[in-house]
């Protein structure tokens, strides 16, 4: 196996510029890094990441920890950021935690062991207490997305939950739907809890009670989403539903399609996330959207900065998100 020295030697330059072409570290002259290339081609060189995790006590990879890599929206995330490391030099190492706090904690402890040098959350990695605690310890560069764990000093990117719900509440009420129903994720993880809240106050806030019926819970997936759906269409009276997320609402639209509720004519749907594929149901799903790729570049900026030493203090980025009206809204029956 070729060396960086041997490199060197065939380029006629020194080792230092070698690494400085291989990892992107410093300009290198045109002319130097075609040199450097060829004899990299001609060698065959394939620079150890090992060795040089050993020298500079780094190993430029990044872990990431997803709840259900299933869900096209961490799918979505990881995309960026992946594409923010790819910018930056940066490897990922992504561990699916599959909603199970047992195999989070097992991730993170995985991701300690590879010596990466920070890690993106997208999940608690067992009871918040506990992570807090961890994360502390370790003193490991981390960014949560979305999902808060109290107490913990990192870096977090939040979506604004609450203002979510109310978009999507306000656009059915305008529609004049009353009798609007709400699938919920679980109810453990706040996220679920705020969009809740959101459509509880809404209908409240347009002089309506909701009923407890109203109110089931699932657990962010299609199959969930229809399951919950089948249950509300089965009373026959709601007009709207209101999904927690995009995936739920997936699974509404299936169960209203088999049920022969035409949609939107005789119920309509609302998700929330703005996942890619949303745009390609039939109908098109409106939603409630967020940035989901940019999210996941930005967190991963926020430990590259960090790692770089050009932050200091963990901070909060609020991400705002917004109304995407498309064919599965329509008036309420009736109105």
């Amino acid at each position: 196996m070729s060396t960086i020295k041997q490199v060197a030697a065939r380029a006629g330059v020194s080792f230092t510029t070698v690494s400085h072409v291989v990892n992107r570290t410093r300009p290198v002259s045109d002319a130097a890094r075609t040199r450097v290339e060829r004899a990299i081609a001609d060698l065959g060189y394939f620079p150890s990441a090992v060795a040089r995790a050993l020298k500079t006590s780094q190993t430029r990879i990044l872990g990431v920890i997803v709840p259900n890599i299933i869900n096209p929206f961490f799918s979505e995330l990881v995309r960026g950021i992946e594409d923010a490391c790819e910018r930056n030099n940066y490897s990922v190492f992504l561990c699916n935690g599959d909603d199970d706090r047992d195999r989070q904690g097992r991730s993170f402890d995985t991701l300690l062991g590879r010596r990466v040098d920070g890690v993106i959350l997208a999940t608690p990695a067992g009871p918040a207490t506990t992570l807090a605690r961890r994360i502390a310890a370790t003193k490991l560069p981390t960014a949560i997305v979305d999902r808060p764990v109290p107490n913990a000093r990192v870096d977090h990117i939040a979506i604004d939950h609450a203002a979510g719900a109310r978009l999507a509440m306000e656009h059915l009420l305008e529609l004049g739907h009353r009798r609007i129903a709400h699938i919920s994720g679980p109810s453990a993880f706040e996220v679920s809890r705020a969009r809740a809240a959101g459509w509880r106050l809404a209908l409240q806030g347009a002089g309506v009670e909701p009923r407890a019926d109203w109110l089931l819970e699932g657990d962010f997936l299609a199959p969930s989403g229809h399951e919950m759906a089948r249950k509300l269409l089965a009373q026959g009276e709601i007009t709207a539903i209101f999904a927690s997320n995009d995936m739920l609402a997936f699974g509404a639209l299936r169960a209203a399609a088999e049920a022969g509720w035409a949609v939107p004519r005789a119920l309509s749907v609302v998700g929330f996330d703005g996942i890619e594929m949303g745009a390609f149901t039939s109908p098109a799903l409106t939603t409630v959207g967020v940035p989901i790729r940019n999210m996941g570049e930005t967190a991963a900026m926020v430990l590259i900065d960090r790692l770089a030493g050009r932050t200091k203090r963990a901070g909060e980025t609020v991400v705002a998100p917004r109304l995407i009206v498309r064919e599965s809204t329509g008036p309420a029956r009736g109105a």
